[in-house]
């Protein structure tokens, strides 16, 4: 699975380049110019890095982090910005920044600084989380890995995408729209036969009953037994 990335610069030219760059080298990027835009999508979708421009329209890259980390996301964070007072600086660290790159910057120097937090991300997220201690069964959101007993299985990409949504939201109903917007990709056309598949491949690997339907509301995962 390609690690995710959201880009927030209103430069078209340094948006460009840098969303070129990171694609070539293996990265999905979604390229934003605005704060409101990049709200939105923070909102819809997990990324693994945020490249935060500070002076973009909208909520600044400072107030969309700070807002962002008081609502417990944790995806590590690199500011892009031409100001360099140390004032800033610490204003950038306050809210929530793991790291801050100067414009101009060297690609490669960027390239680094995102897989040196991506890499420490991982390793901070390793641990498994629990579905059913009982049966052994664990799940690793970053590798996309399912253990059951002695057994590995490496999900798809929908499956797995599908499996964080009901783990970062155990116990509550979550609406097919939800769902839609979670699992498939903007230029990609929802379809409730494909849903009913991976909510299916799913059940056959954890066990039917811990995701349960509820007709016209949606599906939940249910908590795991101990």
């Amino acid at each position: 699975m390609m690690p995710r990335v959201l880009l927030l610069e209103d430069d078209a030219v340094l948006n460009e380049t840098v969303t070129e760059y990171l694609e070539e080298q293996g990265y999905a990027v979604d390229a934003l110019y605005d704060g409101f835009s990049a709200q939105e999508k923070l909102y819809e979708t997990q990324y693994d890095i945020l490249l935060l421009d500070v002076g973009v329209p909208g909520p600044n890259g400072w107030q969309l982090l700070e807002e962002s980390r008081k609502e417990g996301l944790q995806t590590p964070a690199i500011f892009i910005t031409s100001r360099d007072s140390m004032e800033d600086l610490e204003k950038g660290f306050a809210s929530g920044a793991d790291d801050y790159i100067r414009k101009p910057f060297a690609l490669k120097e960027l390239l680094l600084r995102i897989e040196t937090l991506i890499k420490r991300s991982y390793a901070q997220h390793s641990e498994r989380i629990v579905i059913d201690e009982e049966k052994r069964i664990f799940f690793n959101p970053f590798s996309g890995e399912l253990s059951i007993g002695e057994k590995s299985v490496s999900l798809g990409n929908k499956e797995s995408k599908l499996l964080k949504l009901f783990l970062r939201e155990r116990g509550k109903v979550i609406d097919h729209e939800t769902i839609y917007r979670s699992i498939w990709e903007y230029d990609e056309t929802p379809s409730d036969a494909a849903l009913r598949t991976y909510i299916k491949n799913l059940r056959k690997l954890i066990g039917k009953e811990k995701i349960v339907s509820l007709k016209k509301q949606g599906y939940k995962l249910v908590s795991p037994s101990k």
